[in-house]
C-alpha cells in the first residue's frame, strides 16, 4: 500500500476507503511527511526537551530548540529520554557535542576485531554552562545511552530515573542460505567516555526517582533540588 501511495511531491492519488459497508473515494495530494522526534516546553524556568528517538536531524533540531528555550528564560535544561530506544548513533553523538567543550570524549566504538574508533568533540558546543538533568528509564537504550553517558561522565549532566536498558552493541543481519531467515551478528560495541561497557548493564543514575509522571510534565519526576 505504501509503495502505491508514494510519488512525486505535489502529485495526486486516488484512494478508496471502506467504512463499514460503505466505500468512499478521496483524492490526496502527496506531500512530505515530517516525523517530529523532539518536543519541548517550559515550566518554572526549566526548559524540557523530550527526545523520542535520535535521527540524523536531532542535533540540529535540539540546537534550535535550545535557543528558543533560552530566549524564553530557561535557566536549566531537562532532557526527557524515557522510552527512547536509541536510533542513529550520529544523532546521539552530535546532540551530545552541543553541550561539551572541545576535545572531550563522546564514545568509543570498538569493532569485533578490536579496532577502536574514538569519537570526541572538535570545538566547544553551543552551551557548555547551563545546568542539565537527564531523565531516563529502563527502556532508554542504545544511542540514547551514548548521549546520556557522554554528558554524565564528562560531568556535564545529572542523570535521574531508573537504570537504563543496556544496549551497547552494533549488530547486522546476515541472511541464511536459501533465504531461510537470518542471524544477528555483533560487529562492534560501545564504550563510554570512561571506557565502561554498558551492554546488558545499562547506566546507573545519580538519583533514583519515580518515572511514571506524564510525558507532558516530566518535572514531576525530578526533585526540585536538582532544578
Amino acid at each position: 500500500v505504501a509503495l502505491k501511495l508514494r510519488g512525486p511531491q505535489g502529485s495526486k492519488v486516488g484512494v478508496t476507503v471502506l467504512r463499514g459497508q460503505e466505500t468512499k473515494d478521496f483524492i490526496i495530494q502527496r506531500e512530505p511527511i515530517k516525523v517530529t522526534s523532539v518536543r519541548s516546553y517550559m515550566k518554572n524556568k526549566v526548559g524540557v526537551i523530550r527526545i523520542k528517538n535520535f535521527s540524523a536531524t536531532t542535533g540540529a533540531t535540539v540546537k534550535e530548540t535550545l535557543a528558543e528555550l533560552k530566549k524564553k528564560g530557561a535557566k536549566t535544561i531537562l532532557f526527557d529520554l524515557r522510552s527512547n530506544p536509541g536510533g542513529l548513533l550520529p544523532g546521539g553523538t552530535e546532540t551530545a557535542s552541543l553541550f561539551l567543550k572541545a576535545n572531550q570524549p563522546i564514545v568509543f566504538v570498538v569493532s569485533n576485531k578490536g579496532v577502536v574508533d574514538a569519537q570526541e568533540t572538535f570545538s566547544d558546543g553551543v552551551d557548555t554552562e547551563t545546568p542539565i538533568v537527564i531523565l531516563v528509564d529502563h527502556n532508554t537504550a542504545s544511542a540514547a545511552e551514548v548521549f546520556t553517558a557522554a554528558l554524565k561522565e564528562n560531568g556535564r549532566a545529572k542523570v535521574v530515573g531508573e537504570q537504563t536498558f543496556g544496549k551497547g552493541i552494533i549488530q547486522t543481519i546476515r541472511e541464511l542460505a536459501d533465504k531461510n531467515g537470518g542471524v544477528a551478528v555483533t560487529v562492534a560495541r560501545y564504550e563510554t567516555p570512561k571506557h565502561n561497557d554498558i551492554n546488558k548493564a545499562g547506566i546507573a543514575v545519580d538519583e533514583a526517582v519515580n518515572v511514571e509522571c506524564p510525558k507532558d510534565d516530566a518535572l514531576l519526576c525530578v526533585p526540585s533540588t536538582l532544578l
